[in-house]
């Protein structure tokens, strides 16, 4: 049966099978077993704080008629109803699949004897949530492991099945009738297609961090295509059916068409409540959680900024008693004051000392910054006046991404502040380019901060304590380690939708090429995503350009994965007519955490 979205025949492979050790799949078992309190999965697990009762492999149907699987585990010493908090993976389920957090070393600074090992990966433990009288329901999506059906990505139609999904297991005897959805990356991603569904029973989400719109922000950020990561996910996603293929569709259709636009979820249709966590440092989620909030039209959004990484704070007793205040709100009824929670909790970094967290305002983007424009001149420097001679730098473009650092043939503009300021919000940089070398260019911007003796920094996303490490011993991966936010633009791709364009965002509709001419110099306005950074009296913020992504790869595996199209010099044109430069949301004095 041919699969298609928009009348666009979708491109499938074969899922890897769940026989292969790598899985660590046990098998279809339909049973119930009640786990006791105090009950452990092995010695160096967790154990369970309430009597648990464990329903695994339940069949749940979907419209069609196609059977998903899930396991459910719920209070056993209750005669209350519970409300359900649904993790949506197609990684496995309770424990089952490649990843858990030792794909990270340090285990992200999570010990394994903090968690019980049941929780599916990126979703909360039903050791934890039991006892505090919820439901956890973990399934496997259509095309998961033994669920029926072809595995879709991100999409309308991932969006209708979580309906299906919600709408069944909301009519269970033992629940509340009220069903949250909750949990990082894919689990969040999910979210916004579901929500935007609107089931019935739908009392709230969760999202965890959650990209939006897989082209723009990860498969083909900028209209660059970066593969390597989602073809390693492939890998990943065991099944015994067919399963939709992104990565080929991409080379296919490299352009903007119905299939890509499916992908992009649809913020104006959630009509739920919603708990959104975002950070700074993921190389796939920022863009994503933050447009979730901005674009999310109701009230009833909450937006909480974090100084970590995901994984990390999803098991911190801090996350654990917020997401409870806001579940006890809006899933038992409990007037715990959750309805007068600032819209905005932020963390902002510091990079050489502790972050500042929680900062309080009333909206996002921040109404308090203000945009001061910095012009890039000959001599490196960023300035607050534009230089009236005209002159270009360059740099050779076409060396290979190595994603450790510091790499060469980055060119280099340099700010300092000369009082304490705050970069919170959506840096932009207008950039006036050309190449003789080649038809194309595929540039690359970062925000990196000096110390006062200009020594770059990195920030440790984990406490040092917690990793159980030195920072000379951080490997340079981007869960550990954030370097500053970044661009990326496509000169073909560089024509910009006034209509869907922000004040602080530039929306490149990426539905049709325009090449550079030879040795022609075009306008590039390259959006930089979010960032929170604080800088003192006589720190320094440098802007990076090259042909090259100057932020860490997610795994060392992945290192060198982001092929470009680049060949010869850059050339970056400043002063006089060509007045290229850097948008940056300041705001000088903070508030108080």
């Amino acid at each position: 049966m041919v699969y298609t979205v928009g009348g666009v025949e979708v491109i499938q492979r074969d899922s890897p099978l769940p026989t292969q050790a790598a899985a660590r799949y046990p098998g279809l078992r339909r049973e119930t077993t009640v786990l006791p309190s105090g009950h452990q999965k092995t010695p160096a697990h967790r154990g369970f704080r309430t009597a648990t009762i464990y329903d695994r492999d339940i069949e749940v149907p979907l419209r069609d008629g196609t059977i998903l699987r899930a396991d459910v585990y719920r209070p056993a010493d209750t005669t209350e109803k519970v409300p359900i908090l649904l993790a949506w993976s197609p990684y496995g389920k309770s424990g089952t699949g490649v990843f858990n957090l030792g794909v990270i070393p340090g285990r992200l600074g999570v010990p394994q004897s903090k968690l019980s090992g049941y929780e599916s990966f990126e979703a909360p433990d039903p050791a934890e949530w039991t006892a505090r009288g919820y439901a956890i329901v973990n399934i496997n999506p259509q095309g998961s492991f033994d669920s029926e059906g072809d595995l879709v990505w991100h999409s309308s139609a991932a969006g209708r099945n979580g309906y299906d999904v919600v709408e069944y297991l909301a009519t269970f005897a033992w629940s509340n009738g009220r069903v949250a959805l909750v949990g990082n990356s894919w689990l969040a991603m999910v979210q916004w297609f579901i929500a935007a569904e609107q089931p019935p029973h739908l009392a709230c989400i969760a999202p965890l961090e959650g990209s939006s719109d897989i082209y723009r922000e990860s498969l083909c950020r900028g209209g660059v295509p970066y593969t390597a990561f989602w073809s390693y996910l492939e890998q990943c996603l065991f099944g015994r059916h067919k399963a939709e293929d992104p990565v080929a569709m991409l080379r296919k259709y490299p352009l903007q068409n119905e299939y890509w636009a499916d992908k992009r979820a649809d913020m104006s249709r959630i009509r739920v409540p919603a708990y959104i966590l975002a950070s700074y440092s993921t190389a796939l989620h920022t863009l994503g959680s933050f447009r979730g909030f901005e674009e999310i039209s109701h009230e009833k959004k909450w937006l909480r900024v974090h100084a970590t990484q995901e994984w990390y704070d999803l098991y911190s007793d801090e996350c654990v008693e917020d997401l409870q205040l806001y579940f006890d709100y809006y899933l038992k009824d409990r007037k715990n004051g959750w309805g007068n929670m600032p819209r905005v909790r932020l963390s902002v970094l510091r990079f050489n000392a502790e972050p500042e967290h929680n900062h309080v305002f009333t909206d996002w983007p921040i109404p308090e910054t203000k945009n001061t424009t910095l012009y890039l001149t000959q001599d490196n420097r960023l300035h607050e006046s534009p230089s009236a001679a005209e002159t270009s730098l360059s740099y050779q473009s076409d060396l290979p991404t190595l994603e450790v650092d510091a790499q060469e043939e980055e060119l280099s503009f340099e700010y300092t502040f000369t009082r304490r300021t705050y970069l919170i919000g959506y840096p932009r940089v207008v950039l006036h380019m050309s190449t003789t070398d080649s038809d194309d260019m595929d540039v690359f911007v970062s925000l990196r901060k000096a110390d006062a003796s200009g020594k770059v920094l990195r920030n440790m996303n984990i406490p040092l304590k917690d990793l159980g490490m030195t920072e000379e011993e951080v490997p340079l991966v981007n869960p550990l380690v954030y370097v500053g936010p970044s661009g990326i633009l496509r000169a073909s791709h560089r024509k910009i939708d006034v209509a869907r364009s922000t004040p602080h965002w530039p929306f490149h509709p990426h539905d049709e090429k325009e090449l550079p001419k030879t040795g022609q110099i075009v306008k590039l306005e390259i959006g930089i995503w979010p960032t929170g950074i604080v800088f003192e009296a006589g720190e320094k913020l440098m802007l990076r350009v090259a042909g090259h992504h100057m932020v860490l790869a997610e795994f060392e595996p992945l290192r060198g994965g982001f092929q470009t199209a680049n060949k010869g010099r850059h050339n970056v044109h400043v002063g006089g007519q060509y007045s290229s430069h850097l948008i940056l949301p300041l705001l000088v004095k903070g508030q108080a955490a």
